[in-house]
């Protein structure tokens, strides 16, 4: 049996991710996440695919970040007619991402077009897709739970195990069989951490022949989870000292509701001053109801904290949830101190581009970098202390203090990949393909991986990798 392993995306760079397995004349996809970074750049590989979609025959889902799933609602615009598979909260999450994304599409285009009026200036460019195509392709899913085994085509079983990572994440165990051969085939998706709050740690998949492995910190150790609160209590209490806000660029799910549920702690034990905090971001708040009914997905130190004693884990007193513009819009007037959490996270989009405008060229402001921050993106610039970035076509000082807070990443650092990968039956893994990772975390990781004799893999856009029994 030989099986053909391709990607367009999430190949030697993080975002875009889409991979390919092919098995005689059967092809299956996973996952179908947008391109971020260099705006026009990003554009073009969003808007041309170099694959043929009516190819396809099945795809998975490994969870609903919009570098995983951005992309899902073209598929069926270009000719796939199978089956989506996902967990059901990566589906729920899904459906509210790619709508969302819809939604400022259509806005952030009328608002350049405006600009570009005013300054006799011509921009026509239609969004990548509409809230209807949105609709039309959530009847390709289908939801399968954890460790519930399911076939995506004749021959290949799958099982989802938690990669915990987000809500709803899933590391895929596959199992193929063709003409009495077989051959095991285990896909990372993101790789989540240990102790990470709320989500259950990644579970371990039966041995592989192969692994597909994600690569994002594979030159990065992260800063101990326990310490997160002491970081964030020092980061606020500092601001609040000097007058300033706190400004949270944050991913719209998992990342705030983290957030959200660390202030619950610290406000519970008087370490921060009682003041306003408000999530800015309408997906947030529907991300947040979503967390709340997936509760499958937590690990018992959520429970045994909130849920047991009737407590809600994303709501406390100082807490406001902001959904329309207007409130938006009031938060730019508001002079006291507070902390604002809006979405998105690598600020190529939505309402902290608003905020970062009024609030970033204040040096008693804090800008506090919580997520991974893609090469090319606003959020990388503001992150590396660029003295000025550019907004909506201006361009803003970056007098603010830049803090970054690498205890709040969702994904597994090179030591807990090395970790995971031990744990592993190593006699029967033939090869470790890299994913989803720039070129020094691959090149490192590569480098220690081999040093524990396995053989590892880079995989290059568009080059075929035979998988063979």
């Amino acid at each position: 049996m030989r099986v053909e392993l391709y990607s367009w995306g999430g190949a030697e760079e993080v975002t875009g991710s889409k991979h390919f397995l092919e098995l005689k004349d059967k092809v299956f996809m996973i996952d179908c996440g947008a391109f971020q970074g260099k705006r026009d750049e990003a554009d073009h590989k969003n808007r041309t695919w170099p694959f043929n979609v009516k190819n396809i025959d099945s795809m998975i889902l490994t969870h609903a970040h919009y570098d995983h799933c951005g992309l899902v609602p073209i598929l069926p615009m270009k000719g796939f007619i199978g089956n989506i598979h996902t967990t059901p909260a990566s589906r729920d999450l899904a459906s509210l991402i790619m709508m969302d994304s819809a939604h400022i599409q259509v806005r952030d285009i009328e608002f350049l077009n405006k600009r570009a009026r005013k300054k006799g200036e011509s921009f026509e460019k239609k969004p990548l897709y509409t809230e209807e195509d949105v609709v039309k392709c959530l009847d390709h899913f289908i939801t399968i739970s954890y460790h519930r085994p399911f076939y995506l085509l004749d021959g290949i079983k799958a099982i989802f195990y938690d990669a915990g990572h987000i809500l709803g994440s899933a590391i895929t165990h596959l199992e193929l069989n063709h003409n009495g051969q077989q051959m095991s085939i285990g896909f990372t998706g993101d790789l989540g951490r240990k102790n990470l709050p709320i989500l259950r740690d990644p579970e371990y998949i039966p041995a592989v022949d192969y692994l597909i492995l994600e690569s994002t910190y594979g030159d990065r150790l992260h800063d101990p989870i326990e310490l997160v609160m002491d970081q964030l209590t020092d980061v606020i209490n500092r601001t609040i000292e000097r007058g300033g806000k706190i400004i949270i660029p944050s991913f719209a799910m998992e990342r705030t509701q983290e957030l959200v549920y660390y202030m619950h702690l610290l406000n519970d034990q008087s370490r921060i001053p009682k003041i306003p905090v408000f999530v800015d971001s309408p997906m947030s708040t529907n991300a947040t109801s979503i967390f709340r009914v997936h509760q499958e997905c937590y690990d018992e130190e959520t429970r045994q904290a909130f849920l047991n004693h009737h407590k809600n884990p994303f709501g406390f007193n100082e807490l406001r949830y902001i959904t329309n513009q207007e409130e938006s819009k009031e938060l730019n007037a508001y002079k006291e101190p507070c902390i604002i959490i809006s979405s998105s996270g690598m600020c190529e989009a939505g309402r902290i581009l608003h905020h970062l405008i009024h609030n970033i060229e204040n040096k008693k402001n804090t800008i506090l970098i919580v997520g991974y921050m893609a090469e090319n993106t606003l959020g990388r610039r503001i992150q590396e202390n660029h003295p000025k970035v550019k907004i909506f076509g201006d361009f803003y000082k970056l007098r603010a203090e830049v803090i970054t807070l690498n205890t709040f990443s969702a994904h597994a650092d090179y030591n807990d990949i090395l970790e995971y990968v031990s744990k592993l039956d190593y006699h029967k893994l033939k090869e470790i393909f890299l994913v989803h990772g720039e070129k020094g975390a691959q090149d490192h990781l590569k480098k220690l991986l081999e040093e524990k004799n396995y053989k590892v893999s880079i995989v290059k856009a568009g080059q075929k990798y035979s998988l063979q029994v």
